[in-house]
Order: structure tokens, then sequence, then C-alpha cells
């Protein structure tokens, strides 16, 4: 089987003025079908510009990268925004809820731009919402639910759509452990149980123990894969 994810010779340039600020050079990596990857190293080295680019949020400046068998970069904008819905869910460690929203709507707003009726939309909500957990809260507004909780929302969020690929940046980075074991918890169970292929980004050491492959960013450059294996 092809791997869903596919990059060679990726690199990322940024521009701070006429000045050129490269952030990841020639990357290598591909991640399978099903697979559960840590992204790892310091402030700065390239771990979330590498995430956005799989995520289609960004566009390389040099090299390949293939999700799928789709080449993002060659997307328009339009088609792009379309690619993302159906094939990315996205995690963020602020879990960027709409807080005049309660967790059904923010959990329904990605489905509003499809076909479905009212009552797909609220079947398909109610199972994400129990699926994580939250059942009780469907009618609760942002911020009346714990730290916890809303991230909880916002990995309903994520799931939807049912996309292949889940991203996380730093999922867990804004919770205390507790919180944070229930969230990595489920994480586990959507990559072990539903098939969800997961790319996350963190600096907890303990959280990046949770997932199948470990990869090694600083400066830019990948340095290592899972059990400090040379690339």
């Amino acid at each position: 089987m092809a791997p869903l994810i596919s990059m060679r010779q990726l690199s990322k340039t940024y521009h701070r003025g006429k000045q050129p600020v490269p952030v990841l050079l020639g990357i290598d990596l591909e991640i399978e079908v099903g697979d559960y990857v840590s992204l790892m190293g310091p402030s700065g080295s390239g771990k979330s510009t590498l995430l956005n680019l799989i995520a289609g949020i960004d566009k390389p400046t040099g090299g390949t990268l293939l999700v799928g068998d789709i080449d993002t970069a060659r997307l328009p904008e339009s088609q792009l925004a379309n690619w993302r819905a159906a094939n990315v869910g996205f995690i963020f460690q602020f879990y960027n809820l709409m807080p005049v929203l309660t967790a059904f709507e923010n959990v329904e707003l990605p489905l509003l731009l499809t076909n479905l009726s009212k009552w797909d939309r609220r079947d398909r909500v109610e199972y994400a919402l129990g699926l994580v957990g939250l059942g009780h809260r469907l009618d609760h507004y942002p911020n009346e639910l714990s730290g916890g909780e809303q991230q909880r929302v916002a990995i309903a969020r994520a799931l939807i759509a049912d996309p292949p690929l889940i991203v996380a940046d730093e999922p867990t980075g804004d919770l205390d452990r507790k919180s944070a074991d229930d969230v990595l918890m489920l994480l586990d169970r959507l990559n072990g149980q539903l098939g969800k292929t997961i790319v996350m980004v963190t600096h907890d050491p303990k959280c990046a123990a949770r997932a199948r492959r470990l990869v090694h960013l600083e400066k830019g450059v990948l340095l290592n894969d899972d059990a400090g294996k040379p690339v």
C-alpha cells in the first residue's frame, strides 16, 4: 500500500522583508495509512510549519508533498479548502471553539458547507460528541466546559467529516495532566479502533511516547526517526 503522506526534499522558506528565512530544509519522510506520529524538536525547529504543510494550510517552497495521491501545492485555493474539509481534521492547543456557539453548534459548523439535511447533521454531531464522552453536554457553551471538555469538543469537530487524517498541534499543551491523559486516550482510540492516521506536534515526552513513531526535527532538518535511527 502506498503511504498516505510522502515528502521528497520538502523545503519551506519565509521572508522577513527581503531577507529569506529557511524553516524546513530538504525533508524526506513517509507516513503510512493508520500511523500515529509525534513530531518533536525545540521551538523554531519547523514542527508546526511541517504540520501546516501536511494539512494544506500552507504550501511548500520546494520539493514535493503528496497526501494520498494529491499534490496539495498544485490545488487552487478554492479546491484546497474543499480538500481540507474532506480529508483533514484539525486539533489545536487552544481549542479554537466559537464562544457564542454551543458544543453541538461548534461541532456542526463544518457540516453547514455540505448538502446534508438538518437531521443527518444532528445524527452525526450527536454520534461524534457521544464518541468523545460529551453526549450529555450538547447545549453547553465553551465557557461552561472545562479545558479538557473543550478539547474533546474540538476533537469531535475534527472527526465530524470522517477524515482519514488528524493533525494535532500541541493538543495537550493547555491541559492539566488528568485532562491531557483523557485526550491522549481518546487519540489512542481514534488511531487504534477507527484507523485514523494521526500526526501530532508536541513538546511533552509523555505525550510523544503514546505515538507509534517519533520524528525529531532541529533547525529545519530531520534528525532521526523512531528510536533514534538515522534517516
